[in-house]
C-alpha cells in the first residue's frame, strides 16, 4: 500500500536507495543502457559490434551469383539495405533446429527404442560383460562363423573352388606322397606324420625299453611302421644308442643288433647317416652324465661299419667335416686292428648276452690271463665286463680246478703258488663287492661235489681245497658260521 512506503522508508538513510525502492517497486526503473542495445537477429547478425557498418563489404559478387539462383521463399526484406535481402532470401528452414523425433527435447539424437518418456535412458538393461551383468552368454562352438560365410555362387567372379573342400598341405619334395591315414572330424586325408616330434621320442622309448626285456627286434620294427612317421625316423637311431649307454653290455649289443634288423627297412640309408649324425652332435649332453659316452659311441659307429649299417666312408666324411673328433678316432682305432670283424663281433664284451659255452670259455682265459701276469685291477674289470654276477659260481669253480691243475704234485703252501693266487682274487673280488660271498661258497659246494674226478688227475686235489677253503676264510670271501 501506498499509505505504509512513506513509514518504510523512514528508516533507509541513503537517499540513492530510498529513491530507488518506489522505482522498483511500481515498475518505473528504466533499464537505459540496455535499452539503446538492438537486438541481435539474423537480419543484425555482424553487426552488432559494428552498427555502421564502415569498412565492410556489403556483400560479394560472387554470393550474388549464388543467392540470385535459389528461390525466395521469404518476400518480407529488411529495410536496412541489402545485406538484410540476402539474408532473407535464404530459406529460413536451414537455420532452424532440428529434431529427428517428436516427443524429445533433445536435438539430433536418434531414439532406437520407445516414444515419449520410454526414450529415457535406464540402466536395468545395461550389459555387464559378455553377456549382461553375472551372465554368461552361449558358448561360442564356432556355428555362428559358418553363419556368416556365405558360400559364394559359382558364376560370381570371387568363387574359388579349392575352398569348397579342406586340404592338409605338406612339402612332397617333388615325390607324390600316399595318405597316412584318414581324419573323421576333418574328414580329409592325412599327409605326413601321424604324431609329433615329441610324442614319436616318447613311443620310441618305450619300444626300445620293452625291446630290452624281450630282445624281440620284430616288435621294435611293427611299432616303428604303425606310427607312420617317416621324417622322424633318424630319431629312433639317436634314442635307441642313448637308451643303451645307461645300461650294460647285454643292452648294447641288442641295440647293435637291432640296428642291423632296422637296415634298410624301415630305416633306410640316408635315415641310418642322420640319426648318427644327431647322436654325435648331442654327445657333449650325454658326456655330462656318462663320461665314458664317448668311447662307447665309438665302439658302436665301428659296430654298425662292420655290421653294413653305414658304409665306411661315413668315417672319412665325418673325420673331413670335423678333424679330430674323438669318437671318429675310437670308431678308426678299433676298424683298424687285426681280424677287426671278429673282435667287433665280441666288441661289447662276454655280458652280451651270449650263451653259457662262450662264457666259460671266458672265463677260463681269464683266469690263465691272471696266472700268468696276477694284475688284480685287470681281473676285477674282465669279471665286471662279464656282467653276469649269478654266473661267478662258475668262475670260482674253473679258477680252483685249473690253479690244481698247474700245481698238481709239486704244490707248496708259498705265496707264489697258483692256488695262493687264485685266493688273493676272490679275496680282492669280494672287499670290492664284486663277487659275491654266497657265489664263493657255491663255488666250493660244486668243487666238492666233482672231487672224485678232480683226483683222477691231480691226486693231491683234497688237500688242496681244504686248503683253498682255509684262505678262504681267512681273507673273508666265505662266512664263518657260528
Amino acid at each position: 500500500s501506498d499509505f505504509r512506503i512513506p513509514s518504510f522508508l523512514a528508516f533507509i538513510s541513503n537517499k540513492a536507495l530510498r529513491d530507488f525502492i518506489p522505482r522498483v517497486l511500481f515498475g518505473r526503473v528504466v533499464m537505459a543502457d540496455f535499452g539503446k542495445r538492438s537486438e541481435v537477429t539474423i537480419n543484425t547478425m555482424g553487426r552488432v559490434n559494428n552498427p555502421s557498418g564502415e569498412g565492410v563489404r556489403a556483400i560479394s559478387s560472387e554470393l550474388k551469383k549464388k543467392t540470385s539462383s535459389l528461390p525466395i521463399k521469404n518476400n518480407t526484406t529488411s529495410s536496412k539495405g541489402s545485406t538484410g535481402a540476402v539474408h532473407n532470401s535464404v530459406n529460413s528452414s536451414e537455420h532452424e533446429t532440428r529434431v529427428k523425433e517428436a516427443g524429445s527435447s533433445r536435438r539430433n539424437i536418434t531414439r532406437k527404442k520407445g516414444v515419449g518418456s520410454a526414450q529415457m535412458y535406464n540402466d536395468k538393461n545395461k550389459k555387464q560383460g559378455g553377456a549382461g551383468k553375472a551372465k554368461w552368454g552361449d558358448m561360442l562352438d564356432g556355428s555362428e562363423i559358418d553363419d556368416m560365410c556365405q558360400t559364394l555362387d559359382k558364376k560370381d567372379p570371387l568363387y574359388d573352388d579349392l575352398e569348397e573342400e579342406k586340404f592338409f598341405l605338406s612339402s612332397t619334395d617333388g615325390i607324390e606322397q600316399k595318405a597316412n591315414g584318414y581324419d573323421p572330424v576333418a574328414e580329409s586325408a592325412i599327409y605326413g606324420p601321424l604324431l609329433t616330434l615329441s610324442e614319436f621320442k616318447i613311443r620310441v622309448s618305450e619300444a626300445v625299453k620293452e625291446y630290452f626285456d624281450s630282445a624281440d627286434a620284430d616288435e621294435v620294427i611293427r611299432s616303428i611302421e604303425e606310427m607312420k612317421c617317416k621324417p622322424f625316423h633318424p630319431e629312433v637311431v639317436k634314442r635307441a644308442i642313448s637308451l643303451s649307454l645307461d645300461e650294460g653290455p647285454r643292452e648294447r649289443e641288442l641295440i647293435s643288433r637291432l640296428l642291423t634288423c632296422l637296415h634298410p627297412n624301415p630305416l633306410e640309408d640316408s635315415e641310418m647317416e642322420s640319426g648318427f649324425e644327431i647322436l654325435l652332435d648331442s654327445l657333449d649332453d650325454l658326456c655330462i652324465d656318462i663320461p665314458d659316452a664317448k668311447s662307447m659311441v665309438g665302439s658302436f659307429l665301428a659296430r654298425a661299419i662292420v655290421d653294413e649299417v653305414l658304409p665306411p666312408a661315413y668315417v672319412s666324411n665325418r673325420n673331413n667335416c670335423h678333424p679330430g673328433d674323438e669318437v671318429v678316432e675310437k670308431a678308426v682305432s678299433l676298424l683298424s686292428r687285426e681280424h677287426c670283424t671278429a673282435r667287433l663281433e665280441k666288441v661289447w664284451g662276454p655280458g652280451d648276452g651270449r650263451p653259457v659255452s662262450e662264457l666259460k670259455q671266458v672265463i677260463d682265459q681269464l683266469t690263465e690271463e691272471y696266472l700268468l701276469s696276477r694284475e688284480l685291477d685287470e681281473a676285477a674289470r674282465c669279471v665286471r665286463e662279464m656282467n653276469a654276477p649269478h654266473f661267478h659260481h662258475e668262475l670260482v669253480k674253473r679258477g680252483v680246478k685249473l690253479a690244481m691243475e698247474k700245481d698238481g704234485l709239486d704244490h707248496a703252501a708259498t705265496s707264489s703258488s697258483s692256488l695262493d693266487a687264485i685266493a688273493a682274487l676272490f679275496s680282492f673280488l669280494v672287499k670290492n663287492a664284486i663277487v659275491s660271498e654266497h657265489q664263493v661258497s657255491k663255488g666250493i659246494s660244486r668243487l666238492h661235489k666233482v672231487l672224485p674226478d678232480l683226483t683222477l688227475d691231480v691226486p693231491a686235489a683234497a688237500s688242496m681245497l681244504n686248503e683253498f677253503e682255509k684262505m678262504a676264510r681267512e681273507g673273508g670271501c666265505v662266512i664263518v658260521s657260528s
